[in-house]
């Protein structure tokens, strides 16, 4: 097989984010241009209780959902930036920092392609246990940030549930709980937990969510 050939390059946009525009010469001569966005590696992480069959979320406001759906919050797996460190350095930094839980252990799931028609985005997922000892602080993000979060601690049962109804937005907490699911099959098979799939019900159903007491709001990075 003949490998793409770059032919030219042209920053399009520096900040946040990069934008790069770049004309790639394919097989058979022919030529193309695409646009290709670049802001870094990230790392996604899914807390789990084992002794209590529960996991910790973040709920907080996400523009490009605001701007697509008009969804005010986005319930997702706890995620942010590889930052000259090791991914699973990043995922427990972020773990602290958002969700407040000091973790040990971590379990790999996979490095995936977040978006690869236009981003180098690699996110690095991982799923890791924890227990009542290791809520060391309230979580909610870094001040500087300036993001609105909340530290969410819902049953495996309900999220489960959730991903078999089609009702959770997050790709990364989708990943993450149905690797969990394969997984520990035992942790969703307690008190009646996880039954099988069911249809998809009506749009606009609501489940419920249970945030730790006492969590306050504050800012939170990606």
């Amino acid at each position: 097989m003949i490998r793409p050939h770059i032919i030219e390059r042209r920053a399009i946009y520096s900040g946040y984010i990069s934008v790069e525009r770049v004309r790639f010469r394919l097989a058979g001569g022919v030529e193309i241009w695409r646009d290709v966005e670049r802001h870094g590696a990230a790392a996604a992480i899914l807390p789990y209780d084992p002794d209590r069959a529960c996991a910790l979320m973040v709920r907080q406001f996400r523009a490009p959902v605001f701007l697509a759906r008009g969804d005010a919050e986005l319930e997702e797996a706890c995620a942010g930036e590889v930052v000259e460190e090791a991914p699973q350095a990043a995922a427990r930094r972020e773990a602290l920092e958002e969700l407040g839980v000091l973790l040990h252990g971590l379990e790999r799931v996979a490095c995936v392609w977040s978006s690869p028609g236009v981003s180098e985005e690699q996110v690095s997922l991982y799923l890791a246990p924890y227990g009542r000892k290791d809520l060391v602080q309230a979580g909610g993000g870094l001040a500087a940030e300036h993001e609105d979060i909340q530290v969410v601690e819902r049953s495996l049962k309900e999220i489960a549930r959730d991903a078999d109804r089609g009702r959770l937005a997050d790709m990364k907490l989708l990943v993450l709980i149905q690797t969990l699911r394969l997984r520990r099959p035992d942790l969703f098979l307690r008190k009646g937990a996880a039954p099988a799939p069911e249809a998809p019900p009506a749009e606009g159903a609501d489940t419920p969510i249970t945030i730790r007491p006492g969590q306050p709001r504050g800012p939170a990075i990606h």
